[in-house]
């Protein structure tokens, strides 16, 4: 097993995976497959109803494996510069290679290139077999056939039940190139190559329109280098890479990557008639029936990777805040069903935005997901100032529902003087039904008081409720021992299962003074499940980072390895590689602790604060692509010098920025130019600081 030794994008083995579950999951954000598995996923397609909702398996017709006769060297390869998976074998005779990859632009497309090439010294026939596990059929979705198209076979179907009784049941339509049981390069050509196809959709005009795209881009010559395009352009948008630590930096790699493959591409050409799903814990190629959370979308979304997405590229977060936007009446609908006003949305979440988790307690208990949501439109506001987002697109919709909510949910203590959130898990899940968790209410208070601060910015007036309930709200404290105690009744030292109030400090941004914020690292760290989310110790990392021990974030950051699952970086939930697969959540929270732990950046309402920090086993940092009021920045911190660059726009007129370091020097940032100035803390703030300037 190896890798590429020159290039950190590139990783290859000699062998597959034991353990099919860690096969490369290959996405673009509308559909998800693992490599040479039978069966793929589309985006908001599921089935079932209720708590059996899980994502729709869809035979894959590309389920196809080179098989020879001949003995030969096989090499596996994922490059993620690119993101196509190769299969190559090198024998005597000849050279075959199987190039596998989802579309990235044309999201409603997978593809399979078989190349032959023969040896100077061969001179008879090459054939190859194609084995395959594919059968066009499904448990979850009742296919017919259709006449073929253009050469392809086409099936459609619609899935066995709907989400909610009376609901819709999502179609699928399928188009693909019929692929042989052998390939043959016949005497007289030195290499041949064959080009197949699957076209995806929820129409038959459209997996048609889709269908002739590939076609005309496979006559064009244009299939693979147009996806090699779009890659190229979401790699120069967004990098994030260390020296001086090979593995670190194939790591943080590897989970850019597979983050980046489950969102839509960037390019106004991209052809999906699917509205974004959301993403879940596992991504598009996982979720089905009893695996990988059901192919749900969880906080997990919202609080762990979103926020580094957001920091890069604000279209792909307005997708999220979207995806939310629309499940609005379903939220809606999840307050009724419990007695209270405004909106909770769904701890887990599908199409309808009603929740489909198969256990009530966790839907009932897990409120703390509305406050999640909020942070996100709050983060995105202040990345942007993108106040259209919330007066047409129904953000302020949500926030101010969220609020309503809040505000019916508390209750007033007369004896503590303070409003109470009873009867709740927190993200800590080894605890049920218990009162004031401190998280919950903490990330309940943040969300009212945006919601105040949101209603001045379109002019709207505030129920004074919402301030009262801020004011007032219960955030448990211990005076006596200076932490923060997980909820009413909590023992100190009793076990927890993952990060829950060390995210007070981040991504609360929770006032507290240093020895607080110490005191809940150190009282949690050592209780903390080994076993637990991958997501944990990145925040752990993030927060020693925040007091200055960058040797000590390290151990923590070291222990994420584990979930890491080689030759592919898989992550696996659990450090022993159970759990949920290809764990987008522990990429998450790894990417956000060296994102906004090595380089310190803290999303304010009137600035993007700093304060970098690199452990000693990193010489420098490099982050590219960081989106700020419409700007690009690019950065590379050092151990004792920060350089930024604005990049140059093109016709969009962005805010004009500075940097404010805390000793009080002003530098300007004029695009195209970089400044260089010592390592300490500051913020990236607007020159004219009193105006929204972009967009409005």
């Amino acid at each position: 097993m190896t890798s590429d030794p020159v290039d950190p994008y590139i990783f290859t083995s000699d062998s597959l995976p034991s353990d099919p579950h860690f096969m490369p999951p290959l996405t673009n954000g509308l559909l998800g497959w693992r490599v040479f598995d039978p069966v793929m996923h589309m985006g908001g397609v599921y089935n079932g109803e209720g708590g059996t909702c899980h994502r729709g398996n869809i035979p894959c017709p590309l389920a196809f494996q080179m098989k020879m006769a001949e003995v030969g060297r096989h090499m596996y390869k994922l490059d993620m510069h690119s993101g196509v998976f190769s299969h190559s074998v090198v024998t005597p005779r000849f050279e075959a290679t199987q190039v596998l990859y989802a579309h990235r632009q044309k999201t409603n497309l997978l593809v399979m290139e078989v190349l032959l090439k023969r040896s100077e010294t061969s001179t008879e026939p090459i054939t190859i077999q194609l084995e395959g596990s594919f059968k066009p059929q499904s448990d979850d979705i009742v296919f017919q056939n259709a006449p073929d198209y253009k050469g392809g076979r086409h099936i459609f179907g619609q899935t066995v039940s709907p989400e909610v009784p009376g609901g819709i049941c999502p179609s699928v339509h399928l188009i693909w190139t019929p692929i042989t049981s052998t390939l043959t390069l016949p005497p007289d050509q030195s290499k041949s190559s064959w080009v197949f196809l699957v076209a995806a959709a929820g129409s038959d005009e459209s997996v048609r329109l889709c269908y002739e795209t590939g076609l005309g881009l496979i006559d064009t010559g244009d299939l693979r280098p147009s996806h090699l395009r779009s890659w190229a352009e979401l790699w120069k948008g967004s990098s994030i890479e260390v020296e001086g630590a090979e593995s670190l930096n194939r790591a943080l790699i590897g989970c850019m990557f597979y983050l980046l493959s489950s969102f839509s591409s960037l390019g106004e050409e991209a052809n999906a008639p699917l509205e974004f799903g959301g993403v879940s814990p596992g991504g598009l190629s996982n979720g089905s029936e009893e695996e990988d959370y059901h192919g749900h979308v969880f906080w997990d979304q919202d609080t762990w990777m979103y926020p580094s997405v957001a920091l890069f590229y604000p279209r792909l977060a307005r997708a999220v805040l979207e995806y939310r936007a629309g499940t609005i009446d379903g939220a809606r609908a999840n307050a009724q069903k419990m007695g209270y006003k405004g909106l909770k949305f769904a701890w887990e979440s599908a199409v309808t935005g009603r929740d489909v988790c198969p256990e009530d307690i966790y839907a009932e208990q897990e409120l703390h997901i509305n406050g999640d949501v909020v942070l996100a439109f709050q983060q995105y506001l202040y990345l942007t100032q993108d106040l259209e987002m919330f007066r047409e697109a129904r953000g302020s919709e949500v926030v101010w529902g969220v609020a309503d909510y809040w505000v019916s949910r508390v209750t007033w203590d007369p004896t503590e003087q303070q409003y109470h959130i009873k009867g709740v898990i927190p993200p800590d899940e080894y605890y049920f039904t218990v009162d004031n968790s401190v998280f919950t209410n903490a990330i309940a208070q943040r969300s009212l008081q945006f919601a105040v601060e949101l209603s001045g910015l379109l002019g709207h007036t505030p129920p004074p409720s919402w301030q009262d309930v801020a004011d007032k709200i219960k955030i448990p404290f211990d005076p006596e021992l200076k932490y923060h105690p997980e909820f009413d009744g909590y023992t100190q030292g009793s076990g927890v299962k993952q990060a829950d109030v060390v995210l007070l400090g981040y991504p609360l941004a929770m006032s507290m003074t240093p020895e607080v914020r110490r005191n809940d690292l150190e009282a949690y760290e050592a209780v903390t499940d080994p076993l637990g989310p991958a997501m944990t110790w990145g925040m752990f990392a993030l927060g020693w980072l925040e007091l200055g021990d960058a040797e000590r974030a390290q151990k923590l950051l070291q222990k994420c390895f584990k979930n890491i699952q080689k030759p592919f970086q898989v992550w696996s939930e659990s450090a022993d590689g159970s759990g949920c697969v290809n764990f987008l959540t522990g990429m998450g929270g790894f990417l956000q602790a060296v994102l906004f732990g090595y380089t310190g950046f803290r999303v304010k309402k009137q600035h993007l604060a700093f304060a970098p920090l690199l452990p000693q086993e990193v010489d420098a940092l490099s982050v590219k692509g960081v989106s700020y009021l419409g700007s690009k920045m690019d950065w590379l911190i050092k151990s004792v010098e920060v350089s930024v660059s604005v990049r140059e726009s093109g016709s969009q007129e962005p805010c004009a920025l500075q940097v404010v370091l805390n000793t009080g020097t002003t530098i300007p940032l004029i695009p195209g130019q970089s400044v260089t100035f010592p390592r300490q803390p500051g913020q990236i703030r607007k020159v004219n600081s009193g105006s929204y300037c972009w967009p409005v």
